[in-house]
């Protein structure tokens, strides 16, 4: 059983899977970076300096001060701001991920070498032509 679990865990697909989840949870910290810090402060420009982490409906009718302060007091809240975040996360995240993906498919074509193109060999003759050169060669001995 234990040599069976080395052998599972030795296999390339496991570590392979492995190497993905820790560079895709360093990946995310980037791209929470990215959304928090340089795009976010572009969209609260444009809006007027709205910030979607802040919009936050709490359910009971009352008024909070922030979203933080509505949970502490341990209201119900529809959290639209973190929704809308982790939408332009997504889309980010997605776009990224398609960028990388149209860059090593276009190394990988790169790298793939065309294989010599092979003159196609002309078509031999057909069974006509050969039985019409044999009665002519027969007729020409005989």
């Amino acid at each position: 059983m234990i040599q069976e679990f080395r052998d599972f865990i030795a296999k390339g697909n496991v570590m392979d899977m492995a190497v993905g989840i820790i560079v895709g949870a360093a990946f995310t910290a980037i791209v929470t970076s990215l959304v928090g810090d340089l795009i976010n402060p572009i969209i609260a420009l444009f809006t007027g300096g709205i910030d979607f982490s802040g919009w936050f409906y709490a359910l009971n009718g009352e008024s909070y001060a922030s979203l933080a302060a509505a949970q502490e007091a341990g209201a119900p809240v529809f959290a639209v701001g973190n929704f809308i975040m982790a939408v332009i996360n997504f889309l980010i995240i997605a776009f990224v991920v398609f960028l990388l993906v149209k860059m090593v498919n276009r190394i990988k074509d790169a790298a793939a070498k065309p294989e010599e193109e092979v003159a196609p060999e002309e078509p031999g003759p057909t069974e006509l032509q050969v039985l019409l050169e044999i009665r002519d060669s027969l007729k020409a001995r005989g």
